[in-house]
């Protein structure tokens, strides 16, 4: 009977064994698991919150910066009809550095050529560019001889307040000359507009479109208020012919339009030059004989 009753122990403490080795494999599973699912959950965290701070969750995507280069405001033509509606410039990809070449020729002499600076007044260079694509130059007069020694042109109605169906704002304005102090005399100063200057002109200020100004006079005013886009580089002798032509009265009282028509016959805009480089020493006469 004593064998017995040892025998159903052994098997007992054997199945109690058994027992406890299978709860033991399964508390190891459990934390093999429970350690493999906190791992997962902290890379999951880390993926995120990567991805949260480079803006992947952000309601709009990030823009780059060529598509805040130009805001372009509409204009309603219905209520000026002096405005000729031909489309709006585009937003994105407009260059901004280096030159475009502006030619006008006009009924005065020989074609007028100048530089849009793309870097200091882009979106100016862009308004003359696209609307010189559109042929809106063409056929137009320059309607006044300013008082401020610059004709302007731009206008196809030829009223003062036409253009395109859109504006824009200033950009490149001339900073105002400081001051100096009573006691001493102001130092040489540059005008805000050199002669030779082209810079763009709104009704109302600071609401550009088409218009523009070629200054064949220096022009320095106590608060500048025009975008200077580019200066000329050929036929400023044309300009300064022009300035000199007499003027009468436009209508309104200002004796500054030309006598003569001052017709621009075309307006062209050629393709982005590079930015110039650095300047280095001129090149070498190749030697005589």
């Amino acid at each position: 009977m004593a064998s017995s009753r040892d025998r159903q122990r052994k098997l007992a403490r054997a199945k109690l064994d058994r027992q406890l080795a299978r709860r033991a494999a399964a508390a190891k599973r459990r934390r093999q698991i429970q350690a493999g699912v906190g791992a997962a959950v902290v890379l999951a965290l880390i993926v995120v919150g990567s991805a949260w701070a480079l803006g992947a969750f952000d309601s709009e995507p990030k823009k780059q910066a060529a598509e805040d280069t130009c805001l372009w405001t509409p204009q309603d033509a219905t209520a000026n009809t002096n405005l000729k509606d031909v489309g709006i410039p585009p937003t994105t990809g407009l260059p901004t550095a280096g030159t475009r070449t502006m030619t006008v020729t006009t009924n005065q002499g020989g074609p007028i050529t100048a530089d849009l600076d793309l870097a200091a007044a882009p979106c100016g260079a862009a308004s003359i560019s696209f609307l010189a694509g559109k042929s809106f130059y063409d056929n137009t007069k320059c309607h006044e001889i300013t008082t401020e020694g610059a004709l302007r042109c731009g206008d196809p109605s030829g009223s003062g307040i036409g253009g395109p169906a859109y504006s824009f704002y200033n950009e490149n304005v001339p900073t105002a000359p400081e001051a100096s102090p009573s006691a001493s005399p102001a130092p040489a100063q540059p005008p805000a507009y050199p002669k030779g200057t082209v810079a763009m002109i709104g009704n109302p200020p600071g609401s550009n479109g088409s218009q523009f100004l070629i200054f064949f006079k220096d022009f320095n005013p106590p608060t500048p208020g025009y975008t200077v886009v580019g200066k000329v580089t050929g036929g400023l002798d044309v300009v300064e012919k022009i300035g000199a032509l007499p003027t009468v009265d436009n209508g309104s009282g200002a004796k500054v339009k030309p006598k003569t028509d001052v017709v621009i016959q075309s307006l062209t805009v050629a393709e982005p030059n590079a930015a110039p480089a650095a300047t280095s020493a001129p090149a070498a006469s190749p030697s005589a004989g």
